[in-house]
């Protein structure tokens, strides 16, 4: 028997608490992570509670929206930053055309709503020549006396990869396959089912896994690939940058959005960044919209 449609249930004259209600069975079924829903849906109720009661979803308008987003921005006692403005209106937006997709209001309120892009300060990222100088800083401990192979091999996992630090952090050695047929892998995995939708698998350079054999020669680790704490290995970037003669505070996110950056000059499709950072559709726009200014790109 067919499952039926969460918006199955609901008409243009149903009102909007059991519209959300449905929009929000239809966000779990999506795999949506929570924080996200939680968010979604906190911000179309703040629309139903400015909304006079008992509104029909057929009877809202653009003006309604419009007049909502005025009383959010200008004359509501709580403050919204523009972020927050910006995000209640993308919340908005995929509410209303949810439900128009799925026929049961014509037409889409929200679609004239303007959308405000709040974009907050540019990341900093690696030159190409910082981006070489911090490799050989961390090279330069694999040759000295007392080899450590573990300062590069944790900058050229993160170089090349992108990864996040707490996605660093979860790799333990069995998520590391140096026989794959197309190339050695990593496999980035998430204890909550909830974002299971991040997970994916990475292709590592050559170069890296011979650093890590040697770290695993050197080291020994059990189980977690970097058994240290978060601020460990911060410091341990840190040290590297210092090393390098870099101006800039090395870090992870550094790391990841120059990542992200060196994949979009050399032509890797926008997607493909997207699903190798693991971020969500939504998530990526406002990240597109930096890469490209990075990028030096014109509007």
């Amino acid at each position: 028997m067919a499952k039926s449609s969460p918006s199955s249930h609901i008409t243009s004259k149903s009102v909007l608490p059991m519209a959300i209600s449905a929009w929000e069975m239809y966000l779990l079924d999506q795999s949506r992570s929570p924080n996200t829903v939680k968010a979604f849906l906190s911000d179309v109720r703040l629309l139903d509670q400015y909304l006079p009661e008992g509104r029909m979803i057929g009877q809202v308008t653009t003006e309604d929206l419009n007049q909502f987003l005025t009383w959010m921005e200008k004359e509501r006692d709580v403050p919204c930053s523009p972020k927050t403005l910006s995000r209640r209106i993308t919340s908005i937006k995929s509410f209303f055309r949810w439900l128009h997709q799925h026929g049961t209001i014509h037409p889409d309120p929200a679609e004239k709503v303007l959308q405000r892009s709040a974009l907050s300060p540019l990341p900093q990222v690696l030159t190409e020549e910082e981006y070489q100088s911090v490799l050989l800083a961390a090279d330069r401990h694999r040759r000295e006396k007392k080899a450590d192979a573990r300062p590069y091999t944790l900058l050229l996992l993160l170089l090349s990869t992108g990864i996040k630090k707490s996605e660093c952090l979860g790799i333990h050695l069995n998520h590391i396959d140096q026989n794959s047929k197309g190339g050695p892998l990593v496999f980035i995995k998430y204890a909550s089912s909830a974002n299971r939708y991040k997970e994916r698998k990475l292709l590592l350079d050559e170069d890296w896994t011979e650093a890590f054999n040697e770290y695993v020669a050197q080291y020994q680790p059990v189980d977690q690939l970097f058994p240290w704490s978060p601020r460990r290995l911060e410091y341990l970037l840190e040290d590297i940058g210092e090393e390098a003669g870099l101006r800039k505070h090395l870090s992870f996110d550094m790391c990841r959005w120059t990542c992200a950056l060196r994949d979009y000059q050399s032509g890797l499709e926008p997607d493909r960044i997207r699903q190798k950072l693991g971020v969500s559709k939504i998530q990526w726009r406002e990240l597109f919209i930096k890469l490209k200014q990075l990028n030096g790109d014109s509007n």
